[in-house]
């Protein structure tokens, strides 16, 4: 589904990541992990059209979507969700929902849709007719994770989604990333949470200083005690 090759990116002539390639196949998550400034950000960022890269390509179901802006990114089939909720403040919860499903089909299959992540986080449904501007800020991250959901993109690019959430709300959170998976979804999941993100994931890869150090099975990686010494800059 999302296929990288040799891709570089970075800020004005300066390249914060460095050939990376991956393959995230349908229905399937991996994990991008690595200590703050490892490039993890740059990534995903690149990935979904925000930074253009310097060179290698990306495909999303064999499309070529390399240096694509955002706008063209999403209709090739990808959601980037960034730290920073980015939803609508001045739109009701309920309003902000429906205009990120405004591909998803019928009204009827919006409301359907909606009742059933209303089901999975109640503080949304509680809150529907509030502005989004009134939610905590763990509030909005919920939102602009489901705000992805509903879009039923091709690839999602998750970027710290468990920023400001409540510990207990976490594993919710990972298991409807888990679930979006299983309907044919391809995620990338950026996360501090090491153990957690790994018992989720299919595969993972980590970073440091821009490139891919170690990648493999999330299930051989869990017990790897190399993660460990490339946090600490070994």
């Amino acid at each position: 589904m999302l296929s990288v090759e040799a891709l570089t990116a970075g800020y004005g002539r300066i390249p914060v990541v460095s050939d990376i390639s991956m393959e995230v196949e349908a229905g399937r998550i991996t994990a991008v992990l690595g200590a703050n400034g490892a490039g993890k950000t740059t990534l995903v960022k690149a990935l979904g059209g925000l930074i253009r890269p310097m060179a290698g390509r990306v495909l999303i179901a064999g499309r070529d979507i390399t240096g694509a802006d955002p706008s063209t990114a999403t209709r090739a089939g990808v959601r980037l969700l960034l730290d920073g909720h980015r939803v609508f403040p001045d739109l009701s919860v309920h309003d902000n929902l429906k205009i990120a499903a405004i591909t998803t089909g019928s009204r009827r299959e919006f409301e359907l849709l909606c009742d059933e992540y209303f089901e999975v986080f109640p503080i949304l449904k509680q809150k529907r007719k509030d502005y989004a501007r009134t939610l905590s800020g763990g509030q909005q991250q919920i939102l602009a994770l489901t705000q992805a959901l509903l879009c039923q993109p091709k690839v999602l690019l998750c970027d710290e989604p468990s920023i400001g959430i409540a510990q207990a709300l976490i594993p919710t959170i990972l298991k409807e990333l888990r679930n979006f998976a299983s309907r044919g979804g391809a995620v990338v999941l950026v996360e501090q949470q090491i153990q957690m993100s790994l018992k989720v994931s299919d595969t993972a890869l980590v970073m440091d200083r821009g490139s891919i150090r170690l990648s493999g099975l999330a299930s051989d990686l869990m017990s790897d005690d190399r993660i460990r010494k490339i946090y600490m800059g070994n």
